[in-house]
């Protein structure tokens, strides 16, 4: 492309010399060689106008006279009736430019030039019309490389950030080069930059939320296949089978919740569902666990309440707050339902240190953790509680209390408040 500018500023350039300076050369070499005839028919005519005088008055014509009036170069003849013709100079050779001028009394002048004069005016000029053509074909040059370099360089940079995109960088630029329509071209290169890097840290965070949120499911699920392989009692394969089953159904739910997140955060799934029965659940499914540790999961509060949201949601999110309390909490963790306004509060707390206070603000945030842990359950906890219009909040550090939020459904009769183990 850069060629391509040059050679048709250039050829442009070319075009306009050609023609404007041909016909420059035409009208200054015309107008050179009129002027050079009309100094010798001036010099012709006052040569006669002296040469008349002196007749008049009766005064001598000779050479030395006329020599005063004729310009050294030139070549003057004066012829008088009879007298001798008077030669005034040296006679050019070649090609001249003559004029004759008659007088009253038959006198006759006849004045030449050789046309080397007018030759080599002409030449002057030629010279002079090629030096400015010249500047004017590096001038043309130079702009054509710049102009190439302005467009070029440009075009050179935005075929780079489309191969970074193309090879995965996703970073924007922010470059802009002064042309309307290549800024529009970065404009839209940055725009696919920032969609693609939102593209791709999505697709990072949801491939870690869904290793981090599958992760002690699964590794349950294995062990309640495992009993299943070691027992010859129907009733414990029946039972641990339907408990893998719903584990399962468990794990295609989250599955779903986490796609579902990834593509619009917004969209929920919420319906009403009976809390007792995703608390019974995680309570159930995370004993084995915490017997394993030597410690102990409870409940209380009260019982028989309905709340709106996602069933496979808040199960995640009270599994991720159970699962916290087993790796980093100590003593009995306990799960507390209680009413609050039309909110539907369910409390997770234990016994253990808590949250250290330079923590506190920051606990919900990605890869914040108080030990060596991902970071990732709480932030996906929050995010899936906000999903369904919940929320999920830190209401004590030490020690811990972590309390979700969930719109709540009256009921006629609601149990009363009672512990249950």
């Amino acid at each position: 492309m850069r060629r391509r500018l040059i050679n048709s500023t250039l050829a442009v350039v070319l075009v306009v010399i050609a023609v404007f300076g041909v016909s420059l050369v035409i009208v200054e070499t015309r107008t050179i060689s009129n002027s050079a005839q009309e100094s010798v028919d001036s010099e012709a005519l006052r040569l006669i106008s002296v040469v008349e005088s002196r007749l008049l008055g009766a005064e001598r014509i000779n050479p030395g006279v006329l020599a005063q009036q004729v310009a050294h170069n030139r070549y003057a003849r004066v012829e008088i009736p009879g007298r001798t013709p008077i030669e005034v100079g040296t006679r050019p050779t070649g090609s001249v430019i003559r004029s004759t001028a008659k007088g009253g009394q038959g006198e006759k002048v006849t004045v030449e030039e050789s046309s080397s004069a007018v030759t080599s005016e002409v030449g002057r000029t030629l010279l002079i019309i090629g030096a400015v053509a010249l500047l004017a074909i590096v001038s043309a040059v130079l702009l054509a490389v710049r102009q190439a370099n302005k467009l070029t360089s440009p075009l050179t940079d935005l075929a780079e950030t489309a191969e970074r995109l193309g090879s995965g960088d996703p970073r924007p630029r922010h470059k802009r080069y002064g042309v309307p329509e290549l800024d529009r071209v970065a404009d839209v290169l940055d725009a696919s930059a920032e969609r693609i890097a939102r593209m791709l840290t999505a697709e990072r965070r949801l491939a870690a939320d869904a290793s981090h949120q599958l992760r002690t499911p699964l590794t349950a699920l294995s062990m309640r296949i495992e009993e299943i392989s070691v027992t010859d009692d129907p009733d414990t394969v029946k039972e641990e089978a339907n408990i893998a089953l719903t584990q399962v159904e468990r794990l295609t739910d989250v599955v779903e919740r986490l796609l579902t997140n990834a593509r619009d955060p917004r969209t929920g799934s919420a319906v009403v569902f009976d809390l007792d029965e995703v608390v019974k659940q995680q309570i159930e499914e995370w004993r084995p666990a915490y017997r394993g540790e030597g410690r102990a999961i409870v409940r209380s509060g009260k019982q028989g309440l309905r709340a709106v949201g996602t069933p496979g949601a808040v199960a995640q999110v009270l599994a991720a707050l159970i699962e916290n309390s087993l790796m980093h909490g100590g003593g009995t963790v306990a799960l507390r339902t209680r009413v609050t306004g039309n909110q539907v509060v369910i409390e997770v707390t234990d016994e253990g240190p808590g949250v250290p206070p330079d923590l506190g603000a920051r606990i919900f945030e990605r890869t914040i953790s108080g030990r060596n842990s991902t970071g990732i359950g709480l932030a996906v906890a929050r995010d899936l509680a906000e999903a369904d219009g919940g929320r999920l909040e830190l209401l004590q550090q030490q020690p811990p209390v972590f309390a979700l939020f969930l719109s709540r459904v009256a009921l006629n009769r609601e149990e009363p408040e009672r512990p249950v183990r």
